[in-house]
């Protein structure tokens, strides 16, 4: 089966978020059919995420990737549910839940995946089990997306906002020229955890104004030197391997607008003068889309299958420096 990597998500280990109150007492949180309503819970103190790395075969199936931190490569990854947790406060929470299988069909694991920080010695009682909309939580994750106001460069090489821009309307791509937008996503989520964008102070990449992107948005950038080693002048980068407390940053707290862009095949544009991808269509995207998108724009299951940009992404081992945007920002220029 041949495998793309999807992205790496931080997790904890279902274990780590024990009942401390309730019919499981003692447990820790498990696949939909082992919990009960209304148990409460509290993630263990000194619990810590692991980077759980997720690649996705060409029928659709998930699976834990080489690289990972948690689970072991080669193991299938199924999406149980989503849970909502309420605090005493009245604040909610939804952790969705993924559960490794191993050859024999059995589970190996149960991850989970907060969308919003949990805190220990804090109570979380269990008030929902959805076990229908959690692929559709985890797309929005592994979605690509802009926040409102950013500035695309278009066709004609005005800039428009994001939030203006309509299906049909075409815009350039750095290797396509000008390609029309088929799709365009919006979902207002709280800017926490997994959800807090990314802000990309202006200049910081040579973009022309604050950018603020989705965590694992990927930037294609051309060094004319290779300075981070990595055997080529083209490579692709991820927001958060880029955040270095200053002028790249994550910001966490309210709201925010994300926007994603869709073309027939995954392209790179350019955003406030940056070039940026677009969304991704594959398995762990297709569910934050309308279900009769693909049949009404004509884009097949392996539309973006082929995309020769994945080839370009590096690690963060290779962005392992007190400020890799500054040494990325001097080579495009050298």
């Amino acid at each position: 089966m041949t495998e793309a990597l999807i992205q790496s998500i931080p997790v904890y280990d279902a274990g780590a978020i024990t009942v401390v109150n309730g019919a499981n007492l003692g447990d820790g949180l498990s696949f939909a059919a082992e919990l009960d309503l209304d148990d409460t819970y509290e993630l263990r103190p000194g619990s810590e995420m692991r980077r759980l790395s997720i690649s996705a075969g060409a029928d659709g199936r998930l699976g834990v990737a080489e690289g990972t931190r948690i689970g072991r490569p080669g193991d299938a990854l199924h999406i149980d549910c989503c849970l909502t947790m309420m605090s005493a406060m009245g604040t909610t929470t939804e952790i969705i839940i993924l559960v490794e299988v191993d050859g024999a069909g059995d589970v190996e694991a149960v991850f989970a995946l907060p969308l919003s920080e949990l805190a220990p010695r804090t109570e979380y009682t269990l008030v929902g089990i959805d076990e229908t909309q959690a692929a559709a939580k985890f797309a929005e994750v592994a979605c690509v997306s802009f926040s409102r106001g950013t500035r695309i460069t278009m066709a004609s090489g005005a800039q428009k906002p994001i939030e203006e821009l309509k299906i049909g309307d075409m815009v350039l791509t750095r290797d396509d020229g000008a390609q029309q937008v088929r799709w365009v996503g919006c979902s207002t989520v709280r800017a926490v955890g997994n959800f807090a964008p990314i802000r990309i102070r202006a200049g910081a990449l040579h973009n022309d104004a604050d950018l603020y992107v989705s965590p694992e948005h990927r930037f294609f950038i051309y060094q004319r030197s290779d300075a981070i080693g990595a055997g080529r002048h083209e490579v692709l980068v991820r927001a958060r391997h880029l955040v270095n407390g200053d002028s790249i940053v994550q910001v966490d707290g309210g709201f925010v607008d994300y926007f994603q862009l869709l073309f027939d095949t995954h392209q790179i544009i350019y955003a406030e003068g940056i070039a940026a991808e677009t969304l991704l269509l594959g398995p762990h995207t297709r569910p934050a889309l309308p279900a009769d998108l693909g049949e009404k724009i004509g884009l097949g299951p392996e539309a973006h299958s082929t995309s020769p940009h994945l080839d370009f992404e590096v690690g963060k081992a290779l962005l392992d420096h007190p400020d890799a945007a500054s040494i990325l920002r001097r080579a495009s220029t050298r």
